[in-house]
């Protein structure tokens, strides 16, 4: 005996030091992330006034790029955790979507209590640790009291999420991508999902809640949810309005649904009394005396629409739980909102990061393009700014050499133009280039008259000749100058329409993203849109210096051309007039 109570001692003392470790590294577990931001919540008139406390709510946290940078948390979330207010205490969760390509991400968070009128209360989200393993649990992010929790989340198999884990027994509802919680499941009035297990069972004392999200296809009859075969059951009537019914006895909501809208209903019953609420507001409240009952649940069965987030708890919830629930799962809820001002490990923000890591892989392909594109147009600006200036300084050297030497650079026997031949200063002058073209031609009739045994002179005959090697000559400078020039006007043609394409279907995949989670808030939106435009941008980056560098260019180029047929001009009447009088003589 005395052995088994040391055994006893010893092993319960293990338990509190292992308890003690526990909750000390839950107490720090927080220090371990690198990024976090506050969730605060409004319970005052200006979000969803709430009049007395609630416990253990099952709290839905949307991320999106709008509050939540993906490029910061593991791929799969599995760094993702969820702590108290003190930063420290950590809270039970569970994702139910954490998608890092479309940036979205849906979480359950139970959060111990939510206190009435007040805007100070909040949660702590926290990420940024690559040695973190998940430690998520549905089971545990449910309360006890939740029988079945259906959310839809797994696409080829719904299942219960709460802790008694049931398995469908019958499930011919479908899945629907869009619902207004990530997945959901639609009914089309023949299918249904059945499930059963001794866990399934309501006391009239303790009572009983539904809640869910329900898109009816028309305004008709359809069963909701149905417990031991209709003898507890919620439905919908041929007008809308949520009935309860126990056998003969129920209550009708005075608010009736709209087709092809998602809303949220909810039913609390207890101490034969019951309520409706449809979109967090009571819609119903009055008797209804119900026995026990047990056995198999039914969702869905007569019903055409669509259902999400259907839990059904053994306990009446209170009107101010239901209210938070539903007003929490709001795509754009006014009682649940990130402190953008208490972010840790952000510093200051940076709007460039945000924007460049919203950027989605199309964006990256066509954004990279671009860079090629102002690589190479930017390439062609040194280019031929360092070509055309050099160019002009050498034109202006010879051409100021010729208005003073013109008659013995004229010569082809003349010292000067055999000094002006190889001057370094000239080579690369298109002037010059033309020049000496020019001086060849000059200088081969020269050498063969001299070899017949005439005069060296310039025929008529010959000066056409010469224009024509000039012309010529013309041609293929102004070519070389133009060079490259093409590059520039596809950077301005092309730019802006590639960065359109990349922001066009930017927004389109934003936009399919927001349609998948059913968040259409300005905070889910903006940043795919920025991030879209950043594609636009770019495009514009690269046309707009591409056009003035374009034009700039073509004034430089066309003063450099004017300069050379005006000093081919100048060359040839002055050749004409120096080596033309034998000609005359022949004559």
């Amino acid at each position: 005996m005395n052995h088994a109570f040391r055994t006893f001692h010893a092993l319960s003392a293990a338990v509190v030091a292992l308890a003690c470790s526990l909750g000390m590294a839950s107490a720090h577990a927080g220090d371990d992330f690198k990024h976090g931001k506050k969730l605060m919540f409004d319970t005052t008139q200006s979000g969803n006034k709430l009049d007395a406390p609630v416990s253990q709510l099952p709290l839905l946290v949307r991320l999106h790029s709008g509050n939540f940078t993906f490029s910061e948390a593991k791929p799969d979330g599995s760094d993702l955790r969820f702590f108290a207010g003190d930063g420290k205490t950590a809270l039970k969760y569970s994702i139910e979507k954490f998608d890092a390509t479309n940036e979205i991400a849906l979480a359950w968070v139970q959060v111990p209590k939510i206190n009435p009128d007040v805007k100070t209360e909040s949660i702590w989200v926290r990420w940024g640790n690559a040695g973190a393993a998940t430690t998520q649990d549905s089971k545990t992010t449910f309360d006890p009291a939740h029988l079945l929790v259906l959310n839809f989340d797994a696409p080829d198999a719904f299942k219960d999420s709460s802790a008694n884990a049931l398995v469908p027994k019958e499930s011919s509802a479908k899945p629907l991508e869009n619902g207004p919680i990530g997945g959901a499941a639609t009914f089309d009035g023949r299918s249904r999902i059945v499930l059963q297990g001794p866990a399934l069972q309501l006391k009239a004392t303790d009572g009983f809640t539904l809640s869910a999200w329900v898109n009816p296809a028309a305004l008709e009859k359809g069963g909701l949810l149905s417990v031991a075969n209709g003898a507890l059951s919620v439905d919908l009537d041929a007008s809308g309005a949520v009935v309860v019914s126990a056998g003969k006895a129920s209550l009708k909501s005075s608010v009736v649904l709209k087709p092809g809208v998602w809303q949220h209903i909810a039913v609390s019953t207890a101490a034969g009394k019951a309520q409706i609420f449809v979109d967090g507001v009571q819609a119903a409240d009055g008797a209804l005396g119900w026995s026990d009952v047990a056995g198999e649940v039914a969702v869905g069965d007569g019903f055409r629409g669509g259902m999400d987030a259907v839990t059904l708890s053994n306990t009446a919830r209170s009107a101010d739980y239901v209210k938070a629930l539903a007003f929490s799962q709001m795509a754009d809820s006014a009682m649940v909102g990130f402190d953008d001002g208490a972010a840790e490990g952000g510093g200051e923000i940076n709007y460039f990061a945000i924007l460049l890591g919203a950027v989605t892989i199309d964006g990256w392909v066509v954004i990279g393009i671009l860079g090629i594109m102002a690589v190479v147009s930017i390439w062609v600006m040194i280019d031929k700014t360092r070509t055309l200036g050099r160019a002009g300084k050498a034109n202006a050297a010879f051409l100021e050499l010729f208005k003073n030497r013109s008659q013995a650079l004229l010569n082809p026997a003349d010292a000067e133009y055999l000094a002006a031949r190889n001057n370094a200063a000239f080579k690369h002058s298109s002037i010059f280039t033309l020049y000496a073209v020019g001086m060849h031609e000059v200088e081969q009739r020269f050498q063969a008259q001299k070899a017949a045994g005439r005069e060296p002179h310039i025929t008529a005959a010959a000066l056409e000749s010469i224009r024509a090697a000039l012309d010529a000559s013309i041609v293929r400078a102004g070519q070389k100058f133009n060079s490259g020039i093409v590059l520039l006007t596809i950077a301005i043609s092309g730019g802006p329409f590639l960065g359109l394409l990349g922001t066009v279907v930017g927004v389109m995949i934003t936009f399919a993203a927001i349609a998948a989670a059913g968040d259409v808030n300005v905070n889910a939106i903006a940043p795919g849109i920025a991030a879209a435009l950043v594609a636009t941008v770019a495009g514009l980056a690269v046309a707009i210096p591409a056009l003035f560098a374009y034009n700039w260019f073509a004034i430089q180029i066309k003063n450099i051309a004017a300069d050379t047929t005006v000093f081919a001009d100048e060359f040839l009447t002055k050749s004409a007039e120096l080596h033309g009088q034998q000609a005359l003589l022949d004559a």
